[in-house]
């Protein structure tokens, strides 16, 4: 190990973990995960769970999380929906009625934050549109987002993800995906787009802890959301290729990874390194 990446992986106080791909895959986890959680542990480095996936509360992934051995409070998950309705508080505050196209249990987490779910009817007109991942997916809900997105209403997008990660024989269409669907039918790309890349959430975890940028890697599958959010946020940035994204896509990605992994257990490795640790 070169003297710049101790260095790098000395710095780090706190590790921001992608979950589906990098984690786990869909509902099965890694054989190496709780491990490597362990020697974070061992080393001081506090960690917290990010994902761009909407279609749980923070309370569902958390009890995913039990389910699998992981231990974990609020205060270490954060999702696009939260962020979501923080931005439409913070931007959009007279907007009050939302077309949601998402899961029950998203809108249920929007409906709790005060905001009310219009019908599938041109009757019940929204104050804006919100388009998520939505695994719930039935056609004329889709139809009714892209008229109401092509009548002008803000529009708003839970993440970018195309696909989300699977180990089953099938291909599990995302919010990006949905969104170039309406973009097609209506000429209009989402005014905002929440989720990674934006750095947001990194901002949030930078003021939990006391941090700098530099002292939290982010750590993905996906370059185009996790490893670019780190660009975006001036973090370290580490690809892991236990999920979406192959190294073939990662050369020739104009954002370079800070640091290239096979999965977490290589990193945890490579951390335990540079603490002289192995």
């Amino acid at each position: 190990m070169n003297k710049d990446l101790r260095d790098k992986l000395l710095a780090l106080r706190h590790i921001a973990l992608d979950m589906d791909g990098t984690i786990y895959m869909e509902n099965n986890i890694f054989p190496f995960t709780l491990d490597f959680l362990a020697k974070l542990t061992r080393m001081g480095i506090t960690y917290s769970f990010l994902t761009n996936n909407p279609t749980k509360s923070l309370d569902d992934y958390l009890a995913k999380l039990a389910r699998m051995g992981i231990e974990a409070d609020r205060e270490q998950m954060y999702s696009t929906v939260p962020a979501t309705i923080d931005y439409i508080k913070t931007h959009l505050p007279d907007v009050k009625r939302l077309f949601l196209l998402g899961t029950p249990s998203m809108i249920s987490q929007f409906e709790e934050a005060g905001f009310e779910s219009t019908s599938d009817s041109a009757a019940d007109v929204p104050d804006a549109v919100v388009v998520a991942f939505d695994t719930t997916l039935v056609y004329p809900r889709l139809c009714r987002a892209a008229w109401w997105v092509s009548q002008g209403l803000p529009y708003l997008a839970t993440n970018p993800d195309k696909v989300c990660p699977t180990d089953q024989p099938t291909i599990l269409v995302d919010c990006g995906s949905l969104c170039k669907c309406i973009e097609y039918a209506t000429g209009r790309k989402p005014d905002v787009t929440i989720g990674k890349p934006d750095p947001a959430m990194l901002a949030g975890i930078e003021g939990r802890y006391g941090l700098k940028p530099s002292q939290i890697a982010m750590v993905g599958d996906r370059i185009y959301t996790d490893v670019e959010m780190a660009y975006n946020a001036g973090a370290f940035g580490v690809l892991v290729l236990s999920g979406e994204t192959t190294l073939e896509v990662a050369k020739a990605w104009p954002h370079a990874p800070s640091l290239i992994c096979r999965d977490i257990e290589e990193l945890g490795c490579l951390l335990e390194e540079a603490h002289g640790l192995c």
